[in-house]
């Protein structure tokens, strides 16, 4: 029995925090599958695990990663494009080349180039897979994240974080087989990180940097009165369930109190850096005691992947702002010092621990921004759909490579193209899927990541 001095309110929040006090109690409630069951995946991938870091806003890659020489050479040229950006639009009736505004220089063994942006970044050269030839459907910001993480522009879809944890499920069952860490939405909001149609279980679960990452995770009451809670939970929820076996979103919130119960023991030592090195911090750029910024995030993931989290996103959504820089491209310098060491220090720290292998690093966002302007001398650039980069490092990548091409001023794809649907196919190839067997079926048709479309940039594999 409970005991008296029991109030409602600390019964629900134990119950919601901290559930399933044994990994079996909730799985004798429940007859179907477990949808959070590690599987196999079609072919033995290289990665084990993906970190997605996306920059939030449109990065320009003629100032990061796409050099074009050119666009200097002939700045103030007058061009015509049907632009989506520039149809209809009062004050572009006319069109300039704008130059970019931080010069190039060759690194590594590969000698690929990169901007004066990322100095740090440009040091891992060598490990990554540059994409210079990647394209979208729109330009606008909502569609094109959308996109980006569902791979459906128009429509709510399950995102490839709750893909990948469907595909695998769960190597770790008291963490999350998707996590997300950012410290504010992104456009399109929680749909970014949604499952919708597949089991609620591979909903990616938010951790907002801060002094309590994941709320409410911390035991409310004795051990001995959880048990005793949990025990009359578990008799209510058997009968409930009854009467509802087909109902998946009542099976995932049940299958939910046993993550919660698992993520009290393991959650707060994962965010517990005391044990982490001055030098390990130093490489992330994060001082000691900080719960804050990107190079918390970064380190947060490689501690997660460390302990089987599936697929970790970071969203560049910190008190700087975002990448979207129509007034001022100066913003990026402060948008890249903030992310670029603590990117390399991920590169590296995954490295020295014989854990790049095994985890696959993406870094893209949702397109880029426009080689031109309405003025040759305009501070900012506008949203460009047509061409933008991407880069991939790590498990089962060719280190080194620069894929694909744009023209002469990084205005449209020149050669080998990328199209997110692609993107997203060569992702989950090297997570050990075949994107076109990867699927659920809903509403009485099977649906998968990529649509109908996509293939494997097998110019990028190692």
């Amino acid at each position: 029995m409970l005991k008296p001095d029991c109030c409602r309110r600390d019964f629900l929040r134990s119950s919601v925090a901290a559930s399933a006090i044994l990994p079996g109690l909730v799985s004798e409630l429940l007859a179907a599958e477990d949808p959070l069951a590690a599987r196999s995946p079609h072919h033995t991938g290289k990665a084990k695990s993906v970190i997605f870091l996306f920059m939030t806003g449109g990065v320009s890659h003629v100032d990061t990663f796409d050099p074009k020489p050119r666009l200097s050479q002939d700045v103030g040229k007058e061009v015509k494009l049907d632009h989506p950006e520039i149809q209809n639009r009062p004050g572009y009736e006319r069109i300039f080349l704008k130059a970019p505004q931080w010069d190039f220089h060759r690194y590594g063994e590969s000698g690929s180039e990169v901007s004066g942006l990322f100095p740090h970044v440009a040091g891992c050269v060598d490990d990554i897979a540059l994409i210079r030839s990647m394209h979208t459907d729109h330009s606008n910001h909502y569609n094109a994240t959308l996109g980006m993480h569902t791979g459906s522009f128009a429509f709510a879809r399950p995102s490839i974080g709750s893909w990948v944890s469907y595909g695998l499920g769960a190597e770790n069952r008291n963490l999350p087989s998707f996590v997300v860490l950012a410290p504010a939405q992104t456009y399109a909001g929680t749909q970014v990180y949604a499952s919708d149609f597949l089991p609620g279980a591979h909903q990616g679960t938010l951790v907002v940097p801060g002094a309590e990452p994941v709320a409410n995770v911390a035991p409310r009451v004795p051990l001995d009165r959880q048990q005793q809670e949990l025990a009359a939970l578990a008799k209510w929820n058997r009968r409930h369930l009854a009467d509802r076996a087909e109902n998946s979103f009542l099976q995932a919130r049940m299958r939910s109190f046993e993550t919660a119960y698992g993520m009290q023991m393991a959650v707060p030592e994962v965010f517990d850096l005391a044990h982490e090195s001055d030098a390990t911090l130093d490489l992330y750029g994060l001082p000691r005691g900080s719960t804050q910024g990107f190079g918390w995030q970064c380190l947060m993931a490689r501690r997660l992947v460390e302990r089987g989290v599936r697929f970790v996103e970071l969203i560049d959504t910190g008190s700087s702002g975002n990448w979207d820089s129509h007034g001022d491209m100066l913003d990026h310098e402060r948008l890249a010092k903030n992310v670029d060491q603590p990117i390399a220090g991920l590169l590296k720290d995954l490295k020295s621990r014989g854990l790049l292998d095994e985890t696959l690093v993406v870094w893209t966002t949702e397109f880029g921004r426009t080689p031109f302007n309405n003025s040759a001398t305009a501070k900012g650039r506008e949203h460009h759909n047509w061409a933008f980069s991407s880069w991939l490092a790590g498990a089962g990548v060719r280190g080194g490579t620069v894929y694909g091409e744009t023209d002469e001023y990084g205005v449209r794809v020149a050669k080998d193209g990328v199209h997110v649907h692609d993107f997203h196919a060569t992702i989950l190839h090297l997570m050990g899927f075949d994107h076109e067997r990867l699927t659920y079926r809903h509403s009485g048709r099977d649906y998968r990541l990529t649509d109908v479309h996509g293939n494997v940039v097998g110019g990028v594999l190692g």
